[in-house]
């Protein structure tokens, strides 16, 4: 027993697991609406996050990466590999009753693998339209899906708008899991799954949690919710929400946990690809909105550092570098051609208008991004709010969302008059300390120690005089940063550098060659719950 425990440590180390010839398990753990400082391997301390921390840190802690503004458009693009303007998913995002989605012809992730042998299994959120059938999970290239179809519902009774039911297993609706907790739910099917898997074949798990997304209101008008065992842990958070959303928080970080034990337990984690990201950042519109991307400036809606740049990482004994920030630039589409080149796909195979691009050498080796500029979006084409980065240099239109949501929200304050350890000063970083499964694991396998402390802090320091969150709004004109030097978005540029404005207005324009109309639709009354038994389901037969 000890040879072949030491076998498997050494196997973690060297990374000889990445010369086998079995394609990897690809973990694509998606959250919702999990802001910049919500978690402690940026630096936070508010709420403990002990198992993503641990992962962040003994893997690849990605400070440069990117989703959209909002969740259906982050969600089309990382399975197609293509930016929302590529797919019509630009504008706001799908409502259970608009007959449209993900558009057929695309070719999603799950498809791409299954020529390798993947087995893909999907928990959780869909967000990508199921006005039919066809446009549901099991019609796009998962073998199974557990979860819900819509934007939000209540974590408990799993009831949408208009008091529709919104959960589904394999197609079917399924009420066994009323009065369960979402986040709970979906991580025992997790572990289900991984335990009843075919070891001789690859699996592709894609995790779309509903934490930390507010939920429909309750009858005492809260929108965030957390079982009383995670909201106990902090009684020092005075505000009621904050203290669901910090609770909301720590049962994701559990989530992680159990599923990185789950992975061990049925010997899958040695050969195993973990991502986590955000989908969007955190939103600022309702003061009940407990979670933070401070420092950076604005949210989720809005093409702001703090509604686009996530908290993401990678972890994989199949990294040949680990235990280092990236600064690569990295866009959420890059992921399909990232994990594909990961799993062994024929690269040449994939088409041509993908807007993504693989990272996983530069992931390897630390080395310099494969893109050097990023689309944050473009709704109008040039009309709106629109976001282009080209290497250091970031273009800004403020309208609309952009315009509403562009100040720096603080993180919420901590009831300093609850009883505190005597160990402990009465200041407002005070967290409980908590124990990481993940981090036991890791240091049974020889990796534990090695990097544990491995964070990412964004300083911008104090706003300077005359910086409001009018800047830039008010002059009617693209506003410039360098999102490099000054990640916080304090100093507009433009004037400073008008050469730079006339060349990045140049690429925004040769990038929207590729744009299409958006392909929203309004709302169809032939879709509401009463017509279908109390049920959100699909109803429009093609």
């Amino acid at each position: 027993m000890l040879c072949g425990s030491l076998v498997l440590a050494l196997s973690f180390l060297t990374g000889s697991f990445g010369n086998s010839h079995r394609p990897p398990h690809i973990i694509f753990i998606l959250a919702d609406d999990f802001g910049w400082d919500d978690v402690g391997f940026h630096g936070s301390r508010k709420i403990p996050t002990p198992n993503l921390d641990a992962l962040a840190s003994d893997g690849i802690i990605l400070s440069n990466h990117y989703s959209q503004p909002l969740c259906t458009p982050s969600r089309g693009s990382l399975l197609t590999g293509k930016h929302p303007i590529q797919i019509g998913l630009q504008r706001g995002v799908i409502y259970s009753a608009q007959p449209f989605g993900l558009g057929l012809k695309e070719k999603l992730l799950p498809e791409y693998l299954k020529t390798l042998g993947y087995k893909s299994h999907m928990v959780g959120k869909w967000h990508l339209g199921f006005f039919a059938d066809e446009y549901t999970p099991m019609r796009r290239g998962f073998d199974s899906h557990y979860g819900f179809y819509g934007a939000s519902e209540d974590y408990m009774t799993h009831i949408g708008g208009m008091g529709g039911l919104d959960f589904w297993l394999n197609g079917q609706p399924d009420r066994s899991g009323q009065g369960h907790y979402s986040t709970t739910l979906f991580t025992t099917k997790a572990e289900q799954l991984l335990a009843e898997h075919n070891q001789t074949e690859p699996m592709f798990l894609y995790f779309s949690h509903q934490a930390v997304h507010t939920s429909h209101p309750k009858e005492d008008g809260h929108r965030l919710f957390a079982p009383s065992q995670y909201t106990d842990k902090f009684p020092f958070i005075a505000d009621v929400e904050c203290q669901h959303m910090a609770g909301m928080i720590s049962a994701l970080d559990e989530s992680v946990g159990n599923l990185t034990k789950s992975l061990h337990t049925n010997g899958m984690l040695e050969n195993t690809i973990i991502i986590f990201s955000s989908d969007n950042g955190a939103p600022h519109e309702n003061t009940d909105v407990c979670s933070s991307n401070y420092p950076l400036r604005g949210a989720k809606t809005s093409v702001w550092e703090g509604g686009t740049r996530v908290p993401a990482f990678v972890w994989s004994p199949l990294l040949k570098k680990s235990g280092y920030v990236s600064k690569q630039m990295m866009h959420i589409s890059d992921w399909l051609p990232t994990l594909l080149e990961a799993a062994g796909y024929n690269m040449s195979a994939l088409p041509g208008d993908l807007y993504g691009v693989s990272q996983w050498q530069a992931l390897q080796e630390n080395g310099p991004s494969a893109r050097n500029s990023m689309l944050y979006n473009a709704d109008h084409k040039k009309q709106g709010s629109w976001a282009l980065r080209v290497g250091d240099m970031k273009l800004l239109q403020a309208e609309g969302a952009t315009q509403l949501h562009s100040g720096w929200q603080q993180p919420f304050a901590i009831n300093l008059q609850s009883q505190l350890p005597s160990n402990e000063p009465n200041n407002t970083n005070y967290v409980q300390e908590e124990q990481s499964q993940v981090a036991s694991i890791l240091e049974e396998l020889g990796r534990g120690m090695r990097n544990s402390t491995t964070k990412y802090f964004v300083n911008c320091g104090f706003i300077s005089s005359g910086v409001t969150s009018h800047s830039c709004i008010d002059t009617g004109r693209p506003c410039l940063y360098n999102v490099t030097a000054d990640p916080c978005e304090y100093h507009n540029l433009a004037k400073d550098l008008p050469e730079v404005v006339e060349r990045l207005e140049a690429s925004l324009d040769d990038l929207l060659k590729m744009y299409i109309e958006p392909i929203n639709k309004p709302a169809d009354p032939a879709a509401y719950p009463k017509n279908h038994g109390g049920v959100w389901m699909p109803w429009i037969e093609l």
